[in-house]
């Protein structure tokens, strides 16, 4: 297990670190880990705040703890310090924060879930949407609802074929067959329902 901080980072939490009592570390955590809502942070941790099911991750300077229930949705997470023009500010990117990484040998559903999850939402959120993945069928569509910002929208039919169809096909070209938002579904197959 490795969470990346930047030296830029590395230095930055020295400098802080400097000012607390001696022995004291960071502490990275999620909170809501694999639900929507989940939300990284980095806290200070004191000698006498670990845990005997903290994992320790060594850095040239200093450690930083994290706690069991934390560690596998901080997979692949990557800390910086950026300085911009308006100031400097810590960035934390923990792609599997809202969903833990699944095998590559996981079930379908599962993988596409995890991509959905941690790739297709964030992009659709920045339009206030999202969707969720319903089903796959045995022919090989992945059925899935907008909801949010997404639901009647009128760009939803070339999000879907241009954007979120391409990006799957493309990551599970020998699994899936093709996406359907979950109303054209309905209309098609099962118009007897």
């Amino acid at each position: 297990m490795q969470i990346t901080i930047s030296d830029a980072a590395q230095a930055h939490f020295r400098r802080l670190l400097d000012q607390q009592e001696e022995g004291t570390n960071i502490r990275i955590f999620v909170v809501n880990p694999g639900t929507p809502n989940a939300e990284c942070g980095v806290s200070y941790c004191p000698k006498n705040a670990v845990e005997a099911t903290d994992t320790e991750i060594k850095y040239n300077e200093f450690s930083a703890f994290v706690d069991e229930i934390s560690l596998p949705f901080l997979e692949d997470a990557e800390i910086d310090y950026v300085t911009e023009e308006l100031g400097s500010q810590l960035t934390l990117k923990a792609p599997n924060a809202k969903m833990r990484k699944v095998a590559d040998d996981a079930p379908l559903i599962e993988r596409v879930e995890y991509v959905i999850q941690t790739q297709i939402n964030p992009q659709l959120a920045g339009h206030g949407g999202h969707i969720t993945l319903i089903e796959i069928t045995q022919d090989g569509n992945a059925i899935l609802q907008f909801g949010g910002g997404c639901n009647g929208c009128s760009m939803v039919d070339v999000t879907l074929k241009d954007g979120i169809e391409k990006q799957l096909l493309a990551m599970f070209a020998d699994e899936l067959k093709g996406v359907k938002d979950v109303t054209e579904h309905q209309r098609g197959e099962h118009s007897y329902y």
